[in-house]
């Protein structure tokens, strides 16, 4: 034979878990369950307390009374009159006059409430989840002496049926907050990536006024200067031997500068595209390098240059450039090769050399290889460098690989 008594308690458990169904947050939760709870559990106050994934703080919510521990935010696990529990150090807890129990009040302990309502009698009980505790439920009285072991068997079956739905909230409030801050910090990180970028137009668009400005100016200053001393070679009363180092010393400060001005303005990319302007980079720098180096350019991208915004275009020509530089200078190439391909959506650059690899590239390189990365995170694309495959010695050549992503950034207009 049934026994009446229990088998309404178990109607009521039916009811808890009839009213589970549906809630979406901890609120609703608590407010559903209170009243079917107090018919079985009576209670002037009830919350449950829920520790955040990361184990050193705690939340609470309640129903009934209002207390501060529901209107406080995230609180250190540290200072909670429950923390032996919580911890799992004790299995429940169980006082028939809080208000003087030294168990919930120490140094810290954030058990104001407790005075300030008259919360005398308190059950608490773990929610446990696979044997892990993730928070407590909590009943309190104003009367004294109010409960016994058999409402903490009660109140442990409730926390058995409540915990599984509170664990999977934690979860997804946890993967919502996650996916919150990463979409803030994406926001951030683009919105400083465009600025920058916007920065670098600024300055490449300032650096060829240098340019123009040497070229118009400066140069032909300097020009001036060394056709007035050639001239003045040809005067008996001055030495010709005591002008011609200095001639030749305008002469080299001039053939630098010009150097400068085609580094500051690439006018070869601004008038025929970014494989010309490497093509013409590499046959310059080879020629001025006096060494005896075979070097290729391939564009294997079926036009995919001729797409690029023009901010995009200046960038990744600086890349290779800074690549070819390095290949030239440090390297001690033979061979460089630069190659040009479309990969699915995306474009990919490559700059291949077979020199001493990147072992001994010296400080002037590393820096620009800070360089190369900062440009490429400017424009959104992937940047490789390391040891080139292509060449058969251990330790030898040298390969960048840039890859321009297909959401490449397109600049606003003012």
């Amino acid at each position: 034979m049934l026994n009446p008594a229990r088998n309404s308690l178990f109607d009521r458990y039916l009811g808890i878990s009839r009213l589970l169904a549906g809630q979406l947050d901890f609120d609703s939760i608590i407010k559903a369950v209170a009243d079917e709870i107090s018919h079985f559990i009576p209670h002037d106050h009830l919350d449950v307390c829920i520790k955040q994934v990361d184990g050193k703080y705690h939340i609470a919510y309640e129903s009934g009374l209002e207390t501060a521990w529901s209107k406080h935010p995230p609180a250190l696990l540290t200072g909670s009159p429950i923390r032996t529990l919580l911890t799992g150090e004790v299995d429940f807890l169980l006082s028939a006059d809080a208000c003087t129990d030294p168990r919930f009040h120490f140094d810290g302990a954030f058990a104001s409430p407790i005075l300030e309502l008259k919360l005398q009698s308190r059950l608490h009980v773990p929610l446990k989840v696979q044997g892990d505790v993730i928070g407590a439920l909590s009943c309190s009285s104003r009367s004294r002496d109010c409960y016994s072991m058999e409402d903490v068997e009660n109140a442990r079956a409730v926390a058995d049926l409540l915990a599984p739905y509170f664990f999977a909230l934690r979860a997804a409030e946890q993967a919502k907050r996650s996916a919150v801050i990463e979409t803030e910090a994406r926001t951030r990180e683009e919105g400083l990536r465009f600025g920058a970028l916007k920065l670098t137009e600024a300055l490449e668009a300032e650096r060829q006024r240098i340019g123009m400005d040497l070229h118009d100016q400066t140069l032909a200053d300097l020009t001036r200067l060394t056709r007035r001393m050639e001239r003045l070679t040809s005067l008996a009363a001055v030495p010709g031997d005591a002008l011609e180092p200095l001639c030749r010393a305008m002469q080299q400060c001039m053939h630098d500068l010009r150097a400068i001005i085609e580094e500051a303005k690439p006018t070869v990319l601004q008038l025929f595209g970014v494989a010309e302007a490497i093509e013409n980079h590499l046959e310059r720098s080879v020629q001025e390098s006096g060494q005896s180096i075979a070097w290729m350019v391939l564009d294997e991208s079926g036009g995919g240059l001729r797409d690029l915004d023009p901010t995009v275009a200046v960038a990744l020509f600086r890349i290779v450039q800074e690549a070819v530089n390095n290949a030239i200078r440090h390297g001690q190439s033979d061979n460089i090769v630069v190659r040009i391909a479309k990969s699915g959506q995306s474009l990919c650059v490559e700059v291949e050399d077979d020199g001493c690899g990147l072992v001994d590239i010296g400080e002037t390189a590393g820096h620009g290889i800070d360089n190369m990365k900062t440009r490429a995170r400017l424009i959104a694309a992937r940047f490789e460098i390391g040891r080139n495959p292509a060449c058969r010695a251990d330790g030898g050549g040298t390969r960048m690989r840039l890859t321009l992503l297909p959401d490449l950034p397109v600049m606003a207009e003012d």
